[in-house]
């Protein structure tokens, strides 16, 4: 009850008596005031109590009519305007006020109206160049999924053909002579037999790396230390390095965030088993989100990687840090093995 009497046709109502019983006090003032100093025969306090009553019971029905009638107007506009923002905020950006009648008078309300209908215009417009964005966007994205897939794949293909094809040319034309050599140099052979056994212990190691490669690269709805976690108990059972895993699961991160982190450090461990030809390996969390991973393996010049256009992996961490706003430090010495630390700020 109390809230439709602050509404504005009311309000409009109760203006319309403010002024009347003002109006009204003011002529009364004037009256006794001529009584009381003047007093004239014409005038007494019955014609003035009378002319008081008579005004207050004539102007009050015109008053309530034309206050209602003009507030039911303005209302009716007010409520176009409402509507219009509520669906505008429903996101109907088509719909518009027609304000025909009040098109020539151009008063605040016709002018508001305008605005509104200008300001719908240039949202619909801009929903039309996001949806257009979005589209370019997503016929960029698969283009760009299909030229990473093939550079992928190049890359994969390379790196077989550079390690492993050749390695097992290598263990082929070494097993061919050491065969002949069985007979006559039986020492000569049993050292080419060391040599073999070492590149198949490499070629093993280049193939798990390009296996981990190979591996899913998302989380599948699992925490990030669940997933590094299972990562390395893979590692441990197809090869000889031992894990110092020390992660914990107090901390939660954006999932997409978590992804890319997963992502790194599945980098950093690849090129752990293709390079580092380390023994033990460290993986742990300190402050808020900085992965420290450290091996004891043989190392390497840091400048010299990062410079060579084939260190596609170290460039590829740096830019995934750098994403997230974060920073990719690797520190390495030749025969002191190789710290990487992953830092992201929260």
């Amino acid at each position: 009850m109390f809230h439709k009497l602050n509404n504005l046709r009311f309000q409009i109502v109760r203006t319309q008596f403010q002024t009347i019983y003002f109006s009204l006090l003011v002529i009364a003032c004037v009256l006794f005031f001529t009584y009381a100093i003047l007093s004239p025969d014409w005038l007494s306090l019955e014609s003035i109590f009378f002319s008081l009553l008579l005004i207050s019971l004539f102007m009050t029905p015109i008053a309530i009519y034309v206050s209602f009638h003009y507030a039911g107007h303005v209302k009716e506009r007010m409520d176009g305007i409402s509507v219009l923002i509520s669906q505008l905020s429903k996101g109907r950006y088509g719909a518009r006020i027609v304000d025909k009648e009040y098109k020539e008078t151009g008063d605040e309300i016709h002018h508001i109206a305008n605005d509104l209908n200008g300001l719908a215009d240039k949202m619909q417009s801009q929903v039309k160049s996001l949806q257009r964005m979005a589209d370019e966007k997503n016929d960029f994205a698969q283009e760009a999924h299909k030229v990473a897939t093939m550079e992928e794949r190049q890359r994969l293909a390379r790196d077989l053909h550079d390690a492993v094809s050749q390695q097992l040319f290598a263990l082929t034309m070494m097993s061919q002579a050491t065969v002949k050599l069985l007979n006559k140099d039986p020492e000569k052979a049993m050292h080419q037999m060391k040599e073999i056994s070492q590149m198949a212990l490499q070629a093993q190691t280049e193939m798990r790396a390009l296996l981990l490669h190979l591996r899913p690269v998302h989380l599948s709805g699992e925490s990030l230390q669940t997933g590094i976690a299972k990562l390395v108990e893979e590692l441990k059972q197809r090869c000889s390095i031992n894990f110092d895993l020390k992660l914990d699961d107090s901390l939660r991160l954006l999932k997409g965030t978590e992804e890319q982190l997963f992502r790194m450090v599945q980098e950093v461990l690849s090129n752990i088993l293709r390079h580092a030809q380390a023994k033990s390996v460290s993986i742990k969390r300190e402050e808020s989100i900085s992965l420290y991973i450290r091996d004891d393996g043989i190392g390497f010049n840091v400048n010299e990687k990062m410079e060579n256009q084939a260190s596609y992996g170290l460039k590829t961490l740096k830019e995934r840090t750098e994403e997230l706003g974060g920073s990719f430090i690797i520190r390495s010495k030749e025969g002191e093995g190789t710290y990487s630390n992953i830092r992201i700020p929260l």
